[in-house]
C-alpha cells in the first residue's frame, strides 16, 4: 500500500517539474538562456543543446550573448535558432551571436496566458490520471485480499489528499508564471 502511495507521489512530483520546464522555455519579454534549452544544433552530425556547445550569457535584461567554444558553430547555432519557434532573429558577429528579445505585446502576453492555463488544466488532467491508476492498484490489491477494506479507504483518503497538495502545487506554478507575463 505505501509503495502505491510512494509511486504515486514520484509519479506526481515528475509532472510538476516538467510543467516547471516548460515554463521555463517560454519567452517573458526578458531574456533567459531556458528558451534555448528545447534547440538543438547539428554538430558534425549529432544534434545537440546549444547550451553544450556555448556558453549563454544575460548580458543586459532582455538580451542573450552566445559564445560558441568552436568558432566553426556560429552559423548553425543562428540558423537552428531562426528556424526555431522563438520567432526572433539572432545578430552574429562571427564569434559572438546576441539574441534581444522584443517587449511583449498586450495581445501576446494574453495568448501566452491562455497557453499557461492550458499547460496547468492538462498537468491537472495527468495528476488526476496518475491518482485513478494508483486507486486501481490499491482495488486490486483489496480483491486479492491483500489489504482490508479499512486500509483501502485510507489509502484512497490519502491519494486524494496528495491529489489535492499537486493541484494547488500546478495552480501556484501557473498563477506564478501569469504573473510574471502580464508584468510590463
Amino acid at each position: 500500500m505505501q509503495e502505491i502511495l510512494k509511486r504515486a507521489e514520484e509519479r506526481m512530483d515528475k509532472r510538476i517539474h516538467h510543467l516547471e520546464a516548460d515554463f521555463a522555455a517560454i519567452r517573458a519579454g526578458r531574456a533567459n538562456p531556458a528558451v534555448l534549452d528545447k534547440i538543438v544544433v547539428d554538430y558534425y552530425g549529432t544534434p545537440t543543446s546549444i547550451n553544450q556547445l556555448a556558453a549563454v550569457n544575460v548580458t543586459e535584461a532582455r538580451i542573450l550573448t552566445i559564445t560558441p567554444w568552436d568558432a566553426s558553430v556560429v552559423h548553425a547555432i543562428e540558423k537552428a535558432i531562426q528556424t526555431s519557434d522563438l520567432g526572433i532573429n539572432p545578430q552574429t558577429d562571427g564569434k559572438t551571436i546576441r539574441i534581444v528579445f522584443p517587449p511583449l505585446t498586450e495581445d501576446r502576453r494574453k495568448d501566452i496566458v491562455k497557453e499557461i492555463h492550458k499547460m496547468c488544466e492538462e498537468t491537472k488532467v495527468s495528476v488526476r490520471s496518475v491518482r485513478r491508476d494508483a486507486i486501481e492498484d490499491l482495488k486490486a490489491k483489496k480483491k486479492t485480499a491483500e489489504i482490508t477494506e479499512d486500509d483501502l479507504k485510507y489509502a484512497e483518503k490519502k491519494t486524494q489528499d496528495l491529489t489535492d497538495k499537486y493541484i494547488k502545487i500546478i495552480e501556484s506554478v501557473g498563477e506564478k508564471k501569469t504573473k510574471e507575463i502580464m508584468e510590463i
